[in-house]
């Protein structure tokens, strides 16, 4: 999921790693910094649009690299979110480094994700525009829950519980639908879809250009 323009992780005054509140966090987050930054698969690429296997060997170093790794990456790409299969990995893993509406940033990753979300009465849809590291330059209004919640395990296996409202809650649906093989042109009609496509059609070099060089600034 693509970080929203007008937000700066560098302003952010509180911060939640996985799901706790913490006094200080870096503005490059430590996986970031140890991580190698992985080609983004773009729509259309077959490992998108199947569902991802889940996690079954926990605790590995392998697991821990791939994790920093999706940080890197999705730092060099100016992600707010990025599942496994959006680097070519079909595992049912996301990182995420995204602010909510109150300012607020989460970081952290989640594993074998599962989503709760409010009961259709009490739920309220909100449009907003929203982007994918995989469908490059695109942009498009999604309707979405202005709450949700994401239940899975970290790299040890520990349970976690993560709550989103308002951008947040946006990012936990847009990364769990990936694990599902779904973008969120699935949810669009079929001509704004088409015009989400055209979108990407028409800036998709100038992103990657703008990758390569922020990958460059960083030695990667």
């Amino acid at each position: 999921m693509s970080v929203r323009q007008e937000r700066s992780r560098s302003v952010d005054r509180r911060v939640r790693v996985q799901g706790h509140p913490v006094d200080a966090y870096p503005a490059l987050p430590p996986e970031a910094e140890r991580g190698s930054v992985r080609r983004v698969t773009v729509v259309g690429e077959e490992v998108l649009s199947r569902p991802c296997r889940e996690v079954t060997e926990f605790g590995t170093p392998e697991l821990s690299a791939l994790i920093d790794d999706m940080f890197a990456t999705m730092y060099v790409a100016d992600g707010a979110g990025l599942a496994a299969n959006q680097v070519g990995v079909d595992l049912r893993l996301f990182v995420y480094d995204c602010p909510d509406d109150e300012g607020i940033r989460h970081v952290g990753h989640l594993i074998n994700a599962v989503l709760d979300l409010p009961d259709p009465g009490s739920r309220r849809l909100v449009d907003d525009f929203e982007g994918c590291l995989s469908v490059p330059g695109a942009t498009m209004a999604v309707p979405r829950t202005d709450r949700a919640v994401a239940r899975g395990l970290d790299k040890d296996g520990n349970p976690l519980v993560i709550e989103g409202t308002g951008y947040f809650a946006r990012c936990l649906q847009h990364e769990t639908d990936h694990l599902f093989g779904h973008t969120y042109l699935d949810r669009l009609s079929k001509r704004d879809r088409k015009d989400a496509v055209r979108q990407m059609e028409d800036c998709q070099q100038d992103v990657f250009a703008q990758r390569a060089i922020k990958a460059a600034s960083l030695g990667r």
